[in-house]
């Protein structure tokens, strides 16, 4: 059997002191690999807190080696930049020998792995899961970044966004390279589909509540709903009421229960998509959410709009893709879903595992690994 490869993950995103949860796809990313390899991860961010210019922690989280470096907070972007550059060289040197480097997020930490494969000739792959890509909402970027962007992936092995959509539209964006799309990883082991008690009809909707989520709109469709069918339970999961109250106190529900539930432990999250019935996403664009791979690994059928590369995992009888913004078929289609005969908990299940788990991803990258190494099986 061959020895395992060090593989380092070298991350704009990571779950750390100052955003708990930003990236936490990308850990689960790492902790797939980790099955197969050994990882160790690498992540720098600005801290305001910070008393000194920069503070190291290093420890091992899930199995993963994590080094980070959290940088105090300046408004000169010459000096973020000088001190994100000093991070790195000493965050480099608590890193125990690497064989392949995995980047995630491609501006500005690409940098990082162009400097480590000119001067210490390791290859580099790069996994993209930023919606910031897609043609809708592409963002400007300066003459110089779009050169810099181009030396990054055109230097990297693989370029592995989470969908073929995103692929197109980085190709759009105009950045070249060897493309094969890698999914987002779902801990199948976690999210199992449970036998559901006989409560009544109940939505379920998770995400950071921004206004491309739609969360006013669903609302007005719960409004809707209610008139309709009467009693449900709808919990909102991510965000406090606090922004949404006035709406809802306008909207004067009388028998439909609406739930908004702060950010909760992936623990308690599993029990909630289990306990529901369907999932529904309402946004104006999105890349892969894991949320909804998770729903389907629970065995639960998703209403989505049908933006990013959400149709690429989205067996037909899997649940509903509908037009951005259509409020009439998100109501049509939640009523659709209570009379519906759709895939069941077992196929939902079995294709999550299949697509999504941690073997299946793990066995993808480091089939690439191999490949950018040039090691023969």
């Amino acid at each position: 059997m061959r020895n395992k490869l060090n593989v380092l993950f070298i991350c704009g995103w990571y779950p750390s002191r100052v955003l708990t949860n930003n990236g936490d796809f990308i850990q689960r990313h790492a902790e797939a690999v980790s099955l197969k390899q050994n990882v160790s991860v690498l992540h720098i961010i600005t801290d305001k807190n910070c008393t000194k210019n920069i503070e190291f922690t290093s420890k091992k989280t899930n199995g993963i080696q994590t080094h980070i470096a959290y940088v105090k907070k300046t408004n000169s972007r010459v000096v973020k930049l000088i001190q994100f550059c000093r991070a790195y060289l000493i965050l480099l040197k608590k890193v125990k020998p690497f064989d392949v480097v995995h980047l995630h997020e491609l501006y500005p930490f690409g940098l990082f792995a162009l400097h480590l494969k000119w001067l210490q000739k390791k290859p580099f792959l790069i996994s993209e899961h930023w919606s910031g890509y897609l043609t809708p909402k592409l963002k400007n970027r300066t003459f110089f970044q779009k050169i810099i962007l181009n030396l990054i992936t055109k230097n990297a092995s693989f370029i592995c966004p989470v969908t073929q959509n995103l692929a197109d539209s980085m190709q759009h964006f105009g950045l070249k390279g060897n493309y094969i799309p890698v999914p987002n990883v779902v801990d199948t082991k976690l999210f199992l589909p449970k036998k559901k008690e006989e409560n009544e009809f109940t939505i379920i909707h998770i995400s950071n509540m921004v206004p491309l989520k739609n969360v006013p709109q669903m609302l007005q469709v719960a409004k809707k709903l209610e008139i309709e069918i009467g009693a449900f339970t709808w919990k909102f999961i991510g965000e406090k009421i606090d922004g949404f109250s006035s709406l809802i106190k306008d909207l004067q529900f009388k028998t439909a229960n609406i739930h908004f539930i702060n950010h909760i432990a992936h623990k308690e999250l599993v029990k909630e998509i289990q306990n529901a019935n369907v999932l529904v996403l309402f946004s104006d664009y999105e890349s892969l959410p894991c949320v909804i791979l998770e729903a389907f690994s629970c065995g639960i059928p998703v209403i989505s709009t049908d933006v990013g590369g959400i149709k690429e995992y989205f067996p037909h009888n899997f649940g509903f893709l509908i037009e951005t913004g259509n409020k009439k078929e998100l109501l049509e289609k939640i009523k659709q879903t209570q009379q519906q005969k759709l895939a069941t908990s077992k196929e939902m299940h079995a294709y999550a595992k299949s697509n999504f788990s941690k073997e299946a991803i793990a066995t993808i990258f480091s089939d690439l690994y191999n490949k950018a190494l040039k090691i023969k099986y």
